[in-house]
């Protein structure tokens, strides 16, 4: 089985790839290292079974045959920059809605049978209901939040049209090795800038759900391999949650500091979109033999120690 992976060089991409890999698949990695990195890759290119072809998903003359002979898309490039909306809306309208309109037709020319889609939490907004599930209705507040639930609308139609199976996962953020943005990155960079003073934005009481990488693959495994519906949407957290505090003691604590002062910017939310409180009910895919593994702090600590032995990552965004 061939699987192709848009994004397969960044954070989450990288570590799909190796897992796939592992399991006996062929997997052509698409990607133009905007943000993706070659050194993430370097487990994956040991193997026969690993192919790579740099290049841009707006790129259709270079993305359709790219696919060729594809028995499963994993759409994992994206526009990430949530909090960079407000001022470059387009960017997500290209990187995620065009984009997946763009793997969408490609898939047709290739007549790939399924796709795995990274969506988000975002969708949701600010729902109402926590733990929040899937059938909870979204009224949008960011525009990133916006472009994943139309990238999902377009899965779905395309789907109806050529019975494309789908596997669409709502993210909450994922923590773990290979991270490369995020508020841990954010604290990690500011404190080894100051450590003694770090910004927190919002009032740090943003209360939100981590997933380590390892358990966000397990479970997009768990439903490649069970989930029987030709159009799947699935929640994907932790059962716990922390604020942002709590978080940046942790940082702090890895980093081997005390007595950092907290700096709060204000206001109920870090940025104009960002939900103050992140919580999903992951019962359904609960049901097919899927749980978290990995404490949030044990994961929050792990990704401290891999950005303070990678400051490499920290220097480049």
């Amino acid at each position: 089985m061939r699987a192709f992976v848009t994004g397969g060089a960044g954070f989450i991409g990288s570590h799909l790839t190796d897992r796939l890999l592992a399991e006996g698949w062929e997997v052509v990695v698409y990607d133009d290292f905007s943000t993706g990195y070659e050194v993430f890759l370097g487990g994956a290119r040991a193997h026969d079974a690993f192919h790579l072809v740099r290049g841009d998903v707006l790129d259709a003359a270079k993305l359709t045959p790219a696919m060729e002979g594809a028995d499963l898309v994993c759409h994992l490039q994206a526009n990430a920059d949530v909090r960079g909306g407000p001022l470059a809306p387009r960017r997500d309208l290209e990187q995620n809605v065009g984009a997946t309109f763009n793997v969408l037709s490609a898939m047709r020319e290739n007549l790939v049978p399924r796709i795995l889609f990274s969506s988000s939490a975002a969708v949701y907004g600010e729902p109402s209901v926590f733990p929040t599930p899937e059938s909870a209705e979204a009224v949008q507040t960011s525009v990133y939040g916006a472009s994943k639930l139309a990238g999902e609308a377009f899965i779905q139609a395309f789907g109806e049209y050529d019975e494309i199976r789908s596997y669409i996962f709502r993210f909450v953020s994922f923590i773990g090795e290979r991270y490369t943005h995020g508020v841990v990155f954010d604290f990690v960079k500011k404190l080894r800038a100051n450590p003694r003073e770090l910004e927190v934005l919002g009032d740090g009481r943003q209360k939100k759900s981590y997933l380590h990488v390892a358990d966000g693959v397990q479970g997009m495994m768990t439903a490649l391999s069970k989930a029987g519906a030709r159009a799947n949407v699935f929640n994907l957290g932790h059962d716990d949650c922390l604020n942002v505090l709590a978080v940046a003691d942790l940082v702090c604590e890895e980093m081997g500091l005390s007595g950092v002062r907290y700096r709060t910017t204000g206001g109920t939310r870090g940025w104009k979109g960002d939900a103050p409180f992140v919580h999903l009910d992951t019962t359904r895919l609960r049901s097919l033999g899927w749980a978290p593994t990995i404490p949030i702090e044990d994961g929050i600590r792990a990704t401290t120690r891999y950005l303070l032995a990678h400051p490499d990552l920290l220097e480049r965004r």
